[in-house]
C-alpha cells in the first residue's frame, strides 16, 4: 500500500509594520547659585637641607622637632577656625604625610649650584562652610595663621539631587516642547510614547570669580563672587506617530 502525502503551501504571516515615530533630543542647562564651599589648605615644615648625595639623612631630632612645630600651628590653627564660630565637624585636619623637597644649594667649585635635599612634613586641612558670608573672614584668618599653601574654594550645592531632578524635568519639558511644536507644523499626531532615554546624566560645572575691592582705599577688602553653578541634562524621547 502506497501512502503520499500532499505538500500544503503555508501562507507567509501578515507582518505589522512598525508605527511611524518622531524621535526628539532635548537639553537644559539649568543655573543655580551655590549655598555651601569647601576651602582647602596645607601647612607644612622642613628639616634643614643637606646634600643630596649624603648618606645622611635627617635626623630624628630634626624630624621630631618639625613635627612638633606643625602639629602646634594646625592646633592653633583650629582653635582660631572654631573661634570665628565654625563647627568642629566642618573641619577636616588630614593626615601627616612625609616627601623629599629639593632646593638648589650654593654655588660649587665647578660654577654649579648644588642640589640639596630637605624632609617636608605636610598636614592638609578643609573647611566646609554652609555659610557663604563667612568665607572672607576664613581666609583671613588662614592668612594670619600663616598657611603655606592656598589651594582654593570650589562651591557646591547642599541638595545635588534636587537640583539635578529639576534640571532633568526641565528637559523632558522641552523636548515635548519640541515635539509638539513639530507635529503640528508637520500635521500629524503624536501617539505614546515608545522610547525615554537620558542621553546625558546632569553634570555640575561649578564657576568661581573673585573681584578685588576698590584699589583706592587704603585697605583692600577683596570680594568673593561664586557666580552660578551650571547643571547640564540633556535626554532622548520617540514618539509614535497615531494613524488618522
Amino acid at each position: 500500500m502506497t501512502i503520499s502525502a500532499a505538500a500544503v503551501a503555508q501562507q507567509p504571516a501578515t507582518q505589522e509594520q512598525p508605527p511611524g515615530r518622531l524621535e526628539v533630543s532635548a537639553q537644559h542647562t539649568l543655573e543655580v547659585a551655590p549655598n555651601m564651599a569647601t576651602l582647602s589648605a596645607r601647612l607644612w615644615e622642613r628639616t634643614p637641607a643637606r646634600a643630596v648625595d649624603s648618606a645622611r639623612e635627617a635626623s630624628p631630632e630634626a624630624l621630631s622637632e618639625a613635627r612638633t612645630r606643625l602639629e602646634s600651628r594646625m592646633g592653633e590653627l583650629i582653635r582660631t577656625l572654631e573661634d570665628k564660630g565654625l563647627p568642629r565637624d566642618a573641619i577636616q585636619a588630614g593626615s601627616l604625610s612625609v616627601q623629599p623637597n629639593y632646593v638648589q644649594g650654593p654655588v660649587n667649585a665647578e660654577g654649579q649650584p648644588e642640589q640639596r635635599v630637605r624632609t617636608q612634613l605636610t598636614r592638609p586641612i578643609t573647611l566646609t562652610l554652609d555659610d557663604l558670608e563667612t568665607l572672607p573672614g576664613l581666609l583671613d584668618a588662614l592668612t594670619v595663621a600663616g598657611v603655606d599653601s592656598l589651594d582654593g574654594v570650589s562651591y557646591d550645592l547642599k541638595d545635588r539631587s534636587a537640583a539635578s531632578d529639576k534640571a532633568l524635568g526641565l528637559a523632558i519639558d522641552r523636548a515635548k516642547a519640541k515635539a509638539t511644536l513639530m507635529a503640528e507644523r508637520l500635521n500629524i499626531t503624536l501617539g505614546r510614547v515608545l522610547q525615554v532615554q537620558e542621553t546625558q546624566v546632569p553634570s555640575f560645572q561649578p564657576q568661581m570669580m573673585m573681584r578685588a575691592g576698590d584699589a583706592s582705599t587704603k585697605e583692600m577688602a577683596s570680594e568673593y563672587r561664586p557666580g552660578q553653578i551650571e547643571i547640564d541634562a540633556e535626554v532622548a524621547v520617540h514618539w509614535a506617530i497615531a494613524d488618522d
